[in-house]
């Protein structure tokens, strides 16, 4: 579960993290009222208007500006509002700004010059444990700096019996060439940063950048948070802080009932049940030429309720003009299997208005294609995988 930036800084400033303090706010009047209060607190006259989306490279797209003054913080705060904010990570369409998040100016004069350093704690899927990795490039985009200058990137792997040691925070804070008074806060932020991953249960902490100030604090100016979506039994507060407004409202529905649902951009949607098999379907379509439009993962249950909810999912997608269902009958039947996809079809009458693919392999095969071949619907159904191939290559057509 993505969240926005503000609600990650609550995260991390909980655990003790220090980070850019700001309010949130949802029209100019809030943003003045935040901005007047953030004076009060840190003395700063500037202000960072940051758009509240979920997206990375906001400043690109004119999504984070500066306010030298109230007047400014108004004005800029009503122009980001209400846009649709195009980014380097959202499609052309952009994603709808609700909301900025008014924060403290952390740039200001001192002893020494600023430094934005890059920072993200995630698992690393080869070795199965999590790892912190960073960079003196903070600011950048981390797949440019790998892509140009990979010397620049360091990594730190954590040994799960033991977590993070103190060794090792050390050593993170010497590869970034800090001394001093900013090496002792980088230390202590680099372990609070670790047990704020470990505890929330999230699967990836992008800090971008880090920041010493010019007076060799370090803070979180950014804050990109991903939790485990099974693990938010456990954090109930987390939860709450899910924005659907952020999500794919087809995805959002096929939560709602139930369904394991990717919205992809192909033109053949596919239902299957099973996560492999899926997977399997989707390289079956693209060697038949046509391209998924969806991984959808019906379960174990493939009844007349549980497919039409499925179909009409697929069905929100213009650009679908086939659909491939391909259901292994191991616990359940294919024969109820195919008596339920006549029977959604039934039930959602003209809404069904391309060709579907049927291949139900299992207990019962037989008679499930016997009933997909004599239900009357534009039904091609198939028993082998090449045929299922053949069969979308020549939907499509």
């Amino acid at each position: 579960m993505n969240i926005h930036e503000y609600q990650g800084k609550e995260i991390l400033s909980s655990f003790g993290v220090r980070i850019q303090r700001g309010i949130v706010a949802h029209n100019a009047k809030e943003a003045v009222d935040a901005a007047k209060e953030l004076t009060a607190l840190t003395g700063t006259g500037w202000h960072v208007i940051k758009a509240q989306v979920h997206a990375g490279g906001r400043g690109k797209g004119g999504g984070v500006k500066i306010a030298k003054n109230l007047k400014e913080v108004e004005d800029i705060t009503g122009q980001i509002i209400g846009m649709d904010l195009v980014t380097p990570q959202t499609s052309a369409e952009g994603k709808r700004v609700h909301q900025v998040l008014i924060a403290e100016d952390v740039y200001y004069p001192g002893a020494n010059e600023p430094e934005e350093y890059y920072m993200s704690v995630l698992l690393n899927r080869s070795t199965g444990r999590n790892m912190i990795m960073y960079s003196t490039e903070g600011g950048m985009d981390i797949e440019t700096v790998a892509e140009e200058t990979p010397e620049l990137i360091f990594t730190e792997e954590i040994d799960p019996s033991v977590g993070l040691m103190p060794f090792q925070a050390r050593r993170i804070a010497f590869n970034l060439g800090l001394s001093g008074n900013a090496f002792k806060e980088m230390t202590k932020f680099v372990m609070a940063l670790y047990t704020a991953f470990d505890k929330s249960d999230s699967s990836l902490f992008e800090i971008n950048p880090v920041l010493k100030t010019s007076d060799d604090k370090i803070m979180a100016v950014d804050a990109k948070v991903t939790i485990d979506d099974n693990a938010l039994f456990r954090h109930k507060d987390y939860a709450e802080m899910r924005d659907i407004r952020e999500e794919n409202p087809v995805e959002v529905e096929a939560k709602r009932v139930g369904l394991n649902y990717v919205d992809l951009d192909g033109n053949v949607g596919c239902m299957v049940n099973g996560a492999g098999l899926a997977m399997a379907t989707m390289d079956l379509i693209k060697q038949a030429g046509g391209e998924p439009a969806n991984f959808l993962d019906v379960g174990g249950t493939a009844d007349a309720k549980r497919v039409e909810e499925a179909l009409r999912l697929i069905l929100k997608d213009d650009k679908v003009k086939a659909i491939l269902i391909n259901i292994f009958g191991g616990i359940v039947r294919c024969d109820r299997v195919a008596q339920g996809i006549v029977d959604a079809c039934k039930n959602m009458g003209d809404a069904v208005k391309v060709p579907i693919i049927v291949r139900l392999q299992g207990t019962n095969a037989d008679i499930a294609k016997e009933i997909i071949d004599n239900s009357g619907f534009n039904f091609f159904s198939a028993t082998e995988f090449q045929e299922a191939a053949d069969k979308v290559q020549e939907a499509l057509k």
